[in-house]
């Protein structure tokens, strides 16, 4: 998953949060206050990085206010030029516009996903409207549009050269799709509804925090049956800093969750941390979703109705890869059929050993995990426990370094600790240079551990972005993920599925750092392919080339055995329709609602209804259930647009198969090559189908995805 600057998001993107207002008259200057830190420049070596250090909450709201006012001072200037629209005077000014705003809204990224607190979420929910408001005198700015369809229409007759029209077609674009051409009194609808919105996705990713930080399950040693060493480790050491010494704390994350429903032994146990986990937001208290869902539907509905759209994912996929919801649809209800009859193929296997053991059970969600890992070491004596001995975090964060380095020419360095500054100690950077010419690159944060405050789940996100409009930036880049951190001296063991997803962040990093676009607007991501890039990567992990230097025991230092190794690649396709099913529900959930009518809608009976209608398998939940579906309920990156993971894993199966067939397999230099030409460094300059023609030279097949996942190919496709 991505998280973007500011910038990115809000100005070259044009936002999706809009309002319309009288433009007020602005001050010639803006009183800034020099003594915030978050509104200093950024000083030091690599061209200037964030005073993380000595950020602090309460500086947040002035910096935050303050960044806006400059920013929409910018804006002023643009639509006061006397002179007549040009690319140069609007879309370039456009591009480099809110510069202030966008590395203060780097400090605010970090205090809302790495560092929350209680405080920061007060100021968070007050901030949220102004957003909004400032969002609409950019978005619903009639002069600036203007300016801008001016410069458009022209290119239209005499076109630009290539990097210059995809911005000016872009920004056009984005603007339209955002109201810029509706009436006053739509437009201020428009902006009501914005405004409405901004403090609904606040509240409902605070209330998704809170359950994670507040539902935490305590055991006593008579209760950590089939747990590994350094799993308990590490829950008695999070007792321990949560007060509860003696204890051990199951945490309401998927990084705690997901090893004790694997391997727990007490069904009742497992039955209360699954039903934790699940019901993040949906607790019936104060802090549950299922009102605020609804409220967003009907929002979001009305307002593309303003612009003419009868849903909002006819709305929303214009842009995308995909172009219409039925096409997004065609894609998942070609694989669903397939990926439930693997589950029922499953449960059939675990209701057969639990049957073998006398466990006297009907196979439950909480059972699923548990089942699945017994099948495994029955079908392929692959024990995932036994696995996990070899796969130590600094070894694979060395294997994500050897990787980049084979394929993009990179190398990491550690920084000098204290030299740049980082907002907790677990923090980790690195510089990246060019292996051969030594050429800076950027950095590379690491922020792995799980710790209060921090969001679930794993991410990247950038500080700052290449671009080449005003001189080369440098590329600031981080990585963050939620490993259970270990007791004290021990090593980080993480599941093969956790190595995956860390390839998969790191992937996202290395299309940051590989950014070859001059405008900031072409840095921007078309959601359906963004993830391709990173799901891409993930296939390195399972190369011989890393399992054979960097999969070592954490204890011995020996190298994984070959015949482990074998059992990992023979039990590949294992779980496939647990993996497949849980995700599809998700996407297929997230695409219905939004082509639903929301009127009077019941949340919990329509996820409840519409599985049934699906035939979901009664024996896994929803990867993401709605109440804390957060990448399509606190905010709107991926509303509708949570199909777009498969949709690029197509790309992903069949590009796999490309680099499978060359001369030098996964790193075949000329593949390299054209990866890093035609499918990471343009990033969002050229269409992304186009872009992946230049690689493969055809369309991607769904073919390649049956077979990735040992699904049977539809007849319609052979």
């Amino acid at each position: 998953m991505i998280l973007k600057s500011l910038k990115a998001t809000l100005l070259c993107s044009i936002v999706l949060f809009a309002s319309c207002k009288e433009e007020p008259k602005k001050e010639d200057t803006i009183a800034m206050n020099t003594d915030n830190v978050l509104l200093q420049e950024w000083t030091g070596p690599y061209q200037g990085v964030p005073a993380f250090d000595k950020m602090s909450v309460d500086n947040i709201k002035e910096a935050m206010e303050t960044g806006m006012a400059l920013s929409l001072k910018d804006i002023d200037a643009i639509v006061n030029d006397s002179e007549a629209p040009t690319f140069e005077n609007t879309i370039v000014a456009l591009e480099a516009s809110g510069e202030k705003l966008n590395d203060v809204y780097t400090y605010y990224g970090i205090l809302s996903s790495n560092m929350s607190s209680p405080e920061f979420r007060d100021i968070q929910t007050e901030l949220a409207p102004k957003l909004s408001d400032y969002n609409s005198e950019i978005s619903q700015n009639e002069k600036l549009f203007q300016r801008i369809k001016a410069v458009y229409d022209a290119s239209q007759k005499n076109p630009l050269p290539a990097d210059q029209q995809r911005v000016v077609d872009l920004t056009y674009k984005r603007f339209e799709m955002n109201g810029a051409n509706l009436d006053a009194e739509k437009k201020k609808r428009y902006a009501e509804i914005n405004k409405e919105l901004s403090s609904l996705y606040t509240k409902f990713s605070n209330n998704v925090l809170h359950d994670e930080e507040n539902y935490v399950t305590y055991l006593n040693k008579n209760q950590l049956g089939g747990l590994s060493e350094s799993f308990i480790s590490s829950a008695a050491k999070i007792a321990t800093d949560k007060g509860e010494d003696g204890k051990y704390a199951i945490t309401n994350t998927r990084s705690s969750m997901d090893p004790f429903l694997t391997y727990s032994t007490e069904r009742d146990l497992r039955k209360l941390v699954w039903n934790n986990y699940y019901s993040r937001g949906d607790n019936g208290d104060d802090y549950d979703n299922n009102n605020i869902i609804a409220e967003i539907l009907k929002l979001r509905k009305e307002r593309v109705g303003l612009l003419g759209y009868d849903n909002y994912a006819e709305w929303r996929l214009q842009d995308r890869m995909a172009k219409t919801p039925e096409n997004a649809m065609a894609l998942m209800e070609a694989v669903w059929p397939a990926a439930i009859a693997r589950v029922e193929e499953e449960v059939a296997d675990m209701q057969a050993i639990a049957d073998a053991n006398g466990d006297n059970i009907t196979i439950e969600p909480w059972d699923y995990r548990y089942y699945a890992e017994k099948v495994r070491q029955k079908k392929y004596d692959l024990d995932s426990d036994e696995v996990k001995q070899y796969l130590q975090l600094d070894k694979l964060t060395e294997a994500l370094f050897y990787t980049a380095g084979r394929l993009f020419n990179y190398k990491f360095t550690p920084v000098e600790e204290g030299k740049v500054p980082v907002f907790h100690e677990d923090v980790k950077v690195w510089e990246v240079t060019d292996k051969d010419s030594g050429k800076h690159i950027g950095l590379w944060y690491l922020d792995p551990f799980s710790r209060q405050g921090k969001r679930s789940g794993a991410w990247a996100t950038t500080y700052r972005s290449y671009t080449s409009f005003q001189g080369e930036t440098n590329v600031l880049a981080s990585n963050n993920s939620n490993f259970v951190k270990p007791a004290p001296g021990e090593a980080v063991l993480v599941s093969w599925d956790d190595a995956t997803t860390f390839f998969h962040e790191f992937g996202h990093a290395l299309h940051f750092f590989s950014s070859n676009v001059k405008y900031p607007t072409l840095n921007s991501g078309v959601r359906d392919y963004t993830e391709f890039q990173s799901q891409l990567l993930e296939r390195w992990l399972s190369t011989d080339e890393v399992i054979n230097q960097f999969l070592v025991h954490h204890k011995t230092g020996e190298p994984i055995p070959a015949a482990l190794v074998e059992k990992i690649k023979k039990a590949s396709t294992f779980n496939q329709g647990f993996g497949t099913t849980e995700y599809l529900a998700s996407a297929l959930i997230d695409m219905k609602l939004h082509l639903a009518d929301p009127t009077n809608i019941d949340i919990d009976k329509f996820e409840r209804e519409t599985l049934a209608e699906l035939n979901m398998p009664d024996e896994l939940p929803m990867r993401h259930r709605t109440p804390h579906f957060g990448h399509v309920f606190s905010g709107e990156g991926y509303a509708t647009a949570y199909y777009g993971y498969m949709w690029a894993d197509v790309l992903t199966s069949d590009a796999s198969e490309a680099f499978r067939d060359a001369p030098g397999g996964f790193y075949d230099a000329d593949m390299a090559e054209k990866l890093v030409k035609f499918l990471f460094a343009p990033r969002n300059s050229m269409d992304p189908a186009e872009a992946y023609r230049l690689f493969r030279g055809r369309d991607a097949k769904i073919e390649a995805l049956m077979r990735d996942r040992g699904f049977p190919v539809p007849e319609t496709t052979k």
